[in-house]
C-alpha cells in the first residue's frame, strides 16, 4: 500500500500545535492569532478567555467568516457571553474549543472552502510583557 501526503493548497493551515506555541504553514507562533484561509493576523491581544471583549470580536468580525473556532488554550473555557452573542447577531458561528480541536477543525473546514477563522489564544511567556525580560 502506498501512502501520499495530500497537503492543502491555496489556502494557509495548522501544522502543528502544542500548549504554547501553534505552527501555521511553517511558522511558528507563540502569540495570539487570527488565520483565515487567506491571511493571518499576528499580535491579536487576546491571552485568555475572559479577555475576549467586544474590540476582540469586531477584529474577528473584520475578517468575514461564516464560522469562527475560538480557541481557548490548552482547555476549553467559556469567554463572556457579549462579545459571543455580537458575532451571532452579524450571523457568524461560534464554536468555542481548547486550541488543539480549533486546529484540527480548521484544517478541516478551511480544506472545504468553508470562510472559517481561528481566534487562537496562546499565553503570554515569562519576559514577554513588552519590556526586557528580568535577569
Amino acid at each position: 500500500m502506498q501512502f501520499t501526503q495530500d497537503l492543502p493548497e491555496g489556502h494557509l493551515f495548522f501544522r502543528n500545535c502544542t500548549a504554547d506555541a501553534v505552527t501555521v504553514v511553517d511558522r511558528v507562533l507563540t502569540g495570539s492569532f487570527l488565520l483565515a484561509p487567506d491571511r493571518l493576523v499576528e499580535d491579536w491581544p487576546v491571552t485568555a478567555a475572559a479577555q475576549f471583549d467586544a474590540a476582540a470580536a469586531e477584529a474577528i468580525a473584520a475578517l468575514s467568516p461564516e464560522v469562527v473556532l475560538l480557541g481557548t488554550g490548552a482547555r476549553q473555557v467559556f469567554p463572556p457571553r457579549e462579545p459571543m452573542v455580537a458575532l451571532l447577531r452579524r450571523r457568524i458561528g461560534v464554536e468555542v474549543m481548547d486550541n488543539a480541536a480549533a486546529c484540527r477543525t480548521y484544517n478541516l473546514l478551511a480544506g472545504e472552502g468553508r470562510r472559517v477563522v481561528a481566534a487562537i489564544m496562546l499565553p503570554k511567556a515569562a519576559g514577554d510583557e513588552g519590556g526586557p525580560a528580568a535577569a
